[in-house]
């Protein structure tokens, strides 16, 4: 009976193994064989190369980007389905209720009526337009005709088609996520409102610009504006999407070149997720061919390179959001104080649908000056309505029609025009031709503020500081055409201009960095000594900040060990190796110092808001070097401190901390222990899901604003990194077919498909896999036939 009992057991088990085996199967892509695709008018051929990159042959650019579609869609449909959901505010629907708030920030920002804008103004009969719907075509058909992915069967998602407003959505998405506006305007307006003008002076920021008055905000509106800069903050990382944060790029002339042709480098800095945010792909068709790198949704390449041309992107960082404080009426709140006059504002109504719960209404504001943002947040929500002027919102932005001609722009010219039509996000567009020409241009439309106006600062909306004069023409925003110098470099900071562009930009010590190799008349450059140059991992930030704070530190260090410990810091190039115990004990001090320094004034949500922003910085080397500081100052505390007393708190602290985390050796407190890489699933969230879906961890070199940028957060150790360089790409124009690139993760996010995770390893140490382009050693070969009629 037993023996019986065993048998079925091992039975059972076996066809549920069989089943499960069965089942992952079925999810997988197809890279070979034959597959009918509706719409096609010949055969398509689709050819993967050893990386899972499809190269895609075809005889029109409709069957071109029709085949696009399929394929992307078969290996991220989900991601797909996700960045759209958390564009239009459609996440708690299928993630439940947690996700509401996020939800309901998105809803707020009025994207999804402003892609409905753009898809009623757009010429419908254009090259790109018709590119868009084939491609959206190609999607819909995959999502048609095969098995749903397995995060749809987990979360229970239905199908539905993709549709244009969702593209020019996740373009909004990719607008906000630049935006460090909603984080850093309310920070640093508590801190000139709250604390006051001394305080402000390590942000390098004045007390009032001249014409401008703060607006009056009741305590119940800090704590609104607290919570609104923390939900911009959650939005993103809650739902599993990249982040947008920053990027190196650069071109060589070929004067400084190995080959003589120009040199193109650049490698985006995003948020890590699984899947990856880019999906490579070869598109070749009568008079077409690139090598693009795509995001969902999105049939033209945001990063791209054929033998003729080539391009790289970072982020502008210039300030295309204010928040306004609206003045209420005094006794109608639903009427604000504009150019002179009490304004009703106008309201329009939402449902979110919400998993295992009822739907939720929402109840939408919007002023004369933009959207009420603040409402997100319900009873919370304090009497001084909270406007957002967006430049997405406010401008034409035909962005797909930009990236169109920018995947076909061989010459100067072509790049110019294209880039002109680029208005939001800021982008920085780093470009060269085999012909011999290197180009940058910062694209967006910049607006023109009333003289005075500082819009790093919270806008009061009943005075003209709010007031746009226009925006300034695309003949005058930062660019450069083959410079003398023989390179540009790109690694935003604040660019040269007659007049200070507004932003939020990153600190100078990385392009710096980059720009004193490249300036070296001796260097000959190419695709094996870029690699260096890209994988460094050193910058002067750490010794630039601590240089003042040495003589302090040797005072304030207890016993040998200590001292010796001060000694390797004060010798230390700022550089961030695996086995570096200095990098380590340096970004656990900065923390430290930080946290001393600053919480008392700030208190836990709005200190934890300045450390997200890039104004952290640039403050801390400021504060370490200004001795009369008013934040060394403890509030709250009896005792007396000043500069020596905070950094001997943060000093002890930090050895306190490494040493109950890592051991009392300071030996072992190596850099690649604390700063670890793990590429996160929406679902690994969730554990143990996270053991099936997740990958990593890896001991991770580098660290925040260096060339090789893998951040983590300001904050005690262990550091997470967050985000990085989303894929690495060398070109040499004098052999493009030799370009070399990486992904940080795999090319699939389909789990369990061999090329899911087999970069990562790759990634991390920093090697590269070359660029195939052309007629290839396919691995398999995917056939697309029209159907039969």
């Amino acid at each position: 009976m037993k023996r019986r009992l065993l048998i079925g057991a091992l039975g059972a088990t076996s066809i549920l193994i069989a089943a499960g085996v069965w089942y992952l199967h079925s999810k997988q892509p197809q890279r070979s064989g034959e597959q009918a695709l509706a719409g096609l008018q010949a055969p398509v051929s689709v050819r993967y190369d050893e990386r899972g990159v499809p190269h895609i042959q075809a005889d029109s650019e409709a069957d071109l980007y029709r085949a696009l579609g399929y394929v992307h869609a078969q290996d991220r449909l989900f991601q797909m389905e996700m960045v759209r959901r958390l564009a239009r505010g459609e996440l708690a629907e299928v993630l439940g209720s947690a996700l509401l708030p996020t939800d309901r920030l998105f809803r707020s920002l009025r994207i999804r009526e402003q892609a409905a804008r753009m898809v009623e103004r757009a010429d419908h009969q254009s090259p790109s337009w018709q590119a868009l719907e084939r491609y959206l075509d190609g999607v819909n058909a995959w999502q048609a005709s095969h098995p749903r992915p397995v995060e749809f069967d987990l979360l229970g998602i239905a199908e539905r088609p993709f549709t244009a407003e969702d593209t020019l959505s996740v373009a909004g998405y990719l607008a906000y996520s630049f935006a460090a506006a909603f984080r850093t305007e309310p920070a640093l307006t508590y801190v000139r409102d709250r604390l006051g003008a001394e305080y402000l002076a390590i942000f390098d920021l004045d007390w009032q610009p001249d014409g401008a008055v703060p607006p009056t905000l009741a305590a119940q509106d800090w704590r609104s504006l607290e919570g609104l800069a923390r939900l911009s903050r959650q939005a993103l990382g809650e739902a599993g999407i990249a982040q947008f944060e920053g990027s190196n790029a650069w071109a060589v002339a070929g004067s400084h070149t190995r080959s003589g042709y120009p040199l193109l480098a650049g490698d985006p800095h995003i948020g890590f997720a699984v899947p990856s945010v880019w999906y490579e792909a070869e598109l070749s068709a009568p008079g077409f061919n690139l090598h693009g790198h795509f995001q969902a949704l999105n049939p033209f390449a945001l990063l791209g390179h054929n033998r003729d041309f080539g391009w790289s992107l970072t982020m502008f960082q210039n300030d295309d959001v204010d928040l306004i404080a609206e003045k209420p009426h005094p006794t109608d709140p639903d009427q604000v104080w504009v150019d002179g006059r009490w304004q009703a504002l106008r309201h329009t109504q939402q449902r979110i649908a919400v998993k295992g719960q009822a739907a939720v209404t929402l109840d939408l504001r919007r002023s004369p000056h933009g959207p009420i943002v603040n409402d997100v947040l319900g009873d919370a929500a304090g009497a001084a309505p909270i406007a957002l002027w967006w430049a997405f919102l406010e401008t034409e932005n035909p962005i797909l029609e930009a990236f169109y001609q920018v995947n076909r722009a061989d010459s100067l010219d072509k790049m110019r025009v294209a880039a002109a039509q680029i208005h939001a996000p800021g982008l920085n567009l780093v470009w060269a031709n085999a012909r011999g020409d290197i180009g940058w241009w910062a694209a967006a439309r910049l607006p023109v503020r009333p003289p005075g106006v500082n819009p790093t600062f919270i806008l009061d909306g009943s005075s003209a500081q709010t007031d746009k004069l226009g925006f300034q023409p695309f003949s005058a925003n930062p660019q450069q055409e083959n410079p003398e110098a023989g390179y540009i470099v790109s690694a935003n900071a604040q660019p040269a201009a007659a007049q200070p562009i507004p932003g939020y930009y990153n600190l100078p010590d990385r392009g710096r960095q980059l720009q004193r190799q490249l300036a070296d008349p001796h260097m000959a450059w190419d695709v094996h000594n870029s690699q260096a140059l890209q994988l460094q991992t050193a910058t002067d930030y750490g010794p630039r900040t601590l240089a003042p704070l040495l003589g302090t530190l040797r005072q304030v260090a207890e016993g040998v060990e200590q001292r010796e410990l001060v000694e390797q810091l004060a010798g230390w190039t700022g550089d961030y190796p695996l086995d570096s115990t200095s990098a380590t004990l340096f970004t656990q001090f900065l923390y430290e110092l930080a946290y001393a320094a600053l919480h008392d004034e700030l208190g836990d949500t709005w200190f934890d808001m300045l450390v997200s922003t890039r104004a952290i910085d640039a403050a801390l080397p400021r504060l370490a070097a200004d001795a009369d500081s008013p934040w060394w100052a403890s509030r709250g505390s009896a005792q007396a401190t000043d500069r020596t007393a905070i950094v001997r708190l943060a000093w002890q602290r930090s050895l306190a901390h490494l040493g109950e985390l890592y051991g009392s050796d300071p030996n072992g407190w190596q850099w690649g222990k604390a700063h670890t890489l793990t590429h996160r699933h929406p679902l690994g969230q969730q554990k143990p899901l996270n053991l099936l879906f997740d990958v990593g961890p890896f001991a991770a070199p580098g660290s925040h604003e260096v060339p090789n940028n893998l951040s983590a957060k300001l904050g005690p150790a262990p550091w997470p990194v967050n985000y990085g360089p989303s894929t690495r790409r060398l070109i040499d124009f004098a052999d493009a077919g030799q370009a070399l690139s990486i992904n940080p993760v795999g090319q699939s996010g389909v789990p369990f498909d061999s090329h899911y995770a087999d970069q990562a390893e790759d990634y991390v140490q920093g090697r590269y896999r070359r660029v195939r382009m052309g007629v290839i050693p396919a691995q398999s070969t995917l056939r697309l036939l029209p159907e039969r009629r």
